[in-house]
């Protein structure tokens, strides 16, 4: 009996446009939380847009390493008859996976402007260090000829 064998292939412009759809949305499937992310220094910022939402309903957690961002845009006045009801409702929740490399007990966000900004400085132990060289043995002098 002969075994077929399957050889799977990455598509790097797929995966990257299905990451696009997921963080980004589609015409048809907005995403909620539009979010912008980079490393300023020795942190990383995240920027998520949160338009119209009070901040009383904002809650960040951190379990582990996952950050999960939560918030609440009421339902439209039942007593309102709509001509445009585009701005999605609801309990919102995205969640960031945070590398090892983050120290997890000094984040710091704060919301203004309808964001939230989330500030989270690397770990002592993933900043660039010197290694200090012990020299064993005969010492040898370089010169420059």
């Amino acid at each position: 009996m002969e075994v077929a064998t399957v050889l799977m292939r990455t598509d790097g412009f797929r995966d990257l446009d299905r990451f696009a759809q997921q963080v980004l949305g589609t015409a048809a499937r907005p995403a909620v939380m539009p979010m912008d992310a980079w490393r300023d220094g020795d942190e990383f910022v995240v920027e998520l847009d949160l338009p119209g939402i009070d901040p009383g309903s904002l809650d960040l957690d951190l379990e582990r390493n996952v950050l999960t961002v939560r918030a609440e845009r009421p339902d439209v006045d039942s007593g309102r008859q709509m001509i445009a009801a585009e701005r999605p409702r609801g309990v919102f929740s995205r969640q960031l996976f945070l590398g090892e490399t983050l120290d997890t007990e000094q984040v710091r966000a704060d919301y203004t402007d309808g964001v939230l900004r989330v500030r989270i400085p690397v770990a002592d132990k993933a900043k660039p260090r010197k290694i200090t060289i012990d020299h064993t043995g005969q010492q040898h002098q370089l010169t420059s000829a």
